[in-house]
Formats: C-alpha cells, structure tokens, sequence
C-alpha cells in the first residue's frame, strides 16, 4: 500500500487502522537539538481526540501519546522519532453487519476494488482516526518553526452548513478558537453552528463545513516551483484529510468575479522602508512561493457520510439493502478538524523550510 509517507527531508508515514492495536507515526528527517517530550505533542491530540463534546462522536480514546525512539535526554537527536497511541474503545462489533455491504460515502467499494478485500471494522485505514498520527507529527512541526522560526499556525470554523461567520484575517488567537466547543471564534455564530449540529444530530444525520487557516511569519522565499508549489503542497496536503472536497488559498473562487485591476497585489514601500505587497488577495504566495504575507486558505468538509438515517446501497452480492448504520460518529467533522489543518500545514512548511536551508548547521542545534 502505496501513499503513506509525506514530505521530503521532513519525511513522516503513518500506519494504524481505526480499531487495530494502535496508529502512529514514524517522523524522519526532525533537525537535533530540538527540545521534545509527549508533553510537547499531547496537547494537540487532546484537541482532536474524540469524546470531547456533546457534538462529537461518543468513542472515547484517551489519545495518549508516546515517543519510542529518536528522543535522548529531552532532545531530538536527528534519528527516526516513532510515535505510538494505542487504541482503547474501539467496538468492531457495531461493524459485523457491514462486512459484505457498500456503505454510500465510504472507501468501501474502492478498497476493495483496489486491494481485492478490506477491513470493515471502523473503515480500516480509510478512518480518520488515521488523522491522529499526522497531529502528532505535526506537534513536532509547529513547535519547531515556532521556536526556531517564528511561524505559527491558526486555524478556525468559519462555515458550518449555511451558517458563516465573517472573520477578520491575521487577529485571532487559540484563546478565541477555543472559547466554544465548535472553534469558531464568532461568538453568535458559534451558538447557530451548535444549534445546527444538534439539530442534525438528533435527526441522526450530518452536516458540513469550512475551515479557514492562517500561516503566520512565513518569510519570503519557501516554495519550489514548478510542481511543487507551495499552493500546490498546501492543497495535496490539505486534500489528503478525510472528507476534504474543496480548498482555495487567497480569494481563491471568489476572485474569477473580480478584474485584473482589482486582484493584483500592487507593491509598495512599508514603515520600515521595505518593498512589500500592499494587498495580498493572492494569500501569500506569488508564483508558487512566499512573499512573506499572511498565507491564508480554506478547506471545505463534506458531511460525514456515517448517518443514522436509512439510505438504500448494494452488497457484495448486488443486492439492493436499506441500510441504517451503527457506531459511533461526528454529526459535523470540522470542530475536530481544526488541529488537523494546523497539523497538514506545518508539515508542508516544515518540509519546505528544510528544503530552502539544508545544512545541518541551518537547522539543528547551535
């Protein structure tokens, strides 16, 4: 199975299924020096683990988190860093009616298509519990460039269904975000959001939405054009999470409507007497690399396609069933999402800042 690695000199595979023995991560490539412990990374799953509100599914995973290798005396040492979580609540017996059915949404039929069988407990790989091994790499991401680069990762709910909330770009902070249990910021809104994810809920069905990122002290200059863009790695990255159908980055889809007069980021002189864009309808990127702005972008989530509503599929055999599924899911994925955008996007500028400084003497200790 192809496909379980990203990055280049930040190099991070996953492995782990929703209800085998435990997911983790295996991170390659992590500069010496850096000061790490489970203590570093923890907090981050605690914001995605499941259980966490009443508009989360009920599965309850401590999450905890351990480093098995690649840590010495509270350091990184440059070698390979494993690190594990083991599964404690998962139910594959909630799953047993589902082994030879095609759920509507799911990897199901694919998987198979692809591999001749699959692991229909929890959706096997497909799951997003998968997800939890990319926080925790992540963690290890964001404390770096935080500490050694100055670069900091915020992201939010800005739509839920209909509902959206009107925010303002680079002035939000975790404090904010995480003043609700839906992670939007706006307060009114947030409580419409709430109202709407319980509604579908107790109808047993699911609901979408979007979440806005911010990266923040990105210095000009990150990208690798042609293909590897930064827009471009942000996008595959951001594509890559369960459920993800949409991403734009800057004006993104509402820029078609504007003129070439009005979206072009005109250049200018700054306070401090540096050439800067005056605008950044573009979110930080000019031709595939950072121009030092605020890279802003979306992502849009599918609803979660586990409902308790009826809905009519096929089995193995091409037999028309009516299915009502079992287990344990969101109503509306974005609020636990949140750390996993704040994950993607600091493994695709860690990756990238390493490309552009690629001594031993740039990035490990001093």
């Amino acid at each position: 199975m192809a496909g379980n690695t990203w990055g280049q000199m930040f190099r991070v595979s996953t492995f782990g299924e929703s209800h085998g023995g435990a997911v983790g991560a295996v991170v390659d490539g992590c500069p010496a020096g850096l000061d790490l412990s489970e203590a570093d990374i923890q907090p981050a799953l605690d914001r995605r683990r499941p259980g966490q509100s009443s508009i989360t599914t009920p599965r309850k995973e401590e999450d905890q988190i351990q480093i098995l290798s690649g840590v010495f005396e509270g350091k990184t040492t440059g070698t390979p860093i494993l690190l594990l979580a083991h599964n404690k609540d998962a139910r594959s017996s909630d799953y047993h009616a589902l082994l030879s059915v095609y759920r509507p949404g799911h990897a199901d039929f694919t998987y198979e298509k692809k591999y001749g069988l699959r692991d229909w407990r929890g959706s096997g790989r497909a799951s997003a519990r998968e997800t939890l091994a990319r926080v925790a790499a992540g963690a290890i991401a964001q404390k770096y460039l935080r500490e050694r680069c100055g670069v900091s990762f915020v992201s939010y709910v800005q739509q839920v269904g209909p509902i959206v909330a009107e925010l303002p770009l680079g002035k939000l902070f975790i404090e904010d975000i995480e003043a609700n249990m839906v992670r939007c910021p706006d307060a009114a809104k947030a409580a419409e959001m709430i109202a709407l994810i319980e509604e579908v809920q107790s109808e047993g069905d699911s609901v979408g939405g979007v979440i806005r990122g911010e990266i923040r002290g990105v210095p000009a200059g990150l990208g690798e054009p042609v293909f590897d863009k930064l827009p471009a790695e942000l996008g595959k990255a951001m594509l890559s999470i369960n459920a993800v159908k949409g991403f734009e980055i800057g004006s993104g889809f509402a820029g078609v409507a504007w003129r070439g007069s009005q979206h072009n980021d005109a250049f200018g002189v700054d306070a401090t007497g540096a050439v800067r864009p005056i605008t950044n309808h573009a979110g930080g990127t000019l031709g595939g690399i950072s121009t030092g702005e605020l890279l802003y972008f979306r992502v849009a989530f599918k609803p979660v396609s586990t409902i308790r509503k009826r809905q009519e599929t096929a089995n193995k055999a091409g037999e028309r069933i009516d299915l009502e599924a079992a287990g344990r899911h969101d109503p509306c994925v974005v609020p636990r999402a949140v750390p996993i955008v704040d994950a993607m996007a600091a493994l695709v500028i860690m990756d990238l800042w390493m490309r552009h400084h690629t001594t031993a003497r740039d990035l490990g200790a001093d």
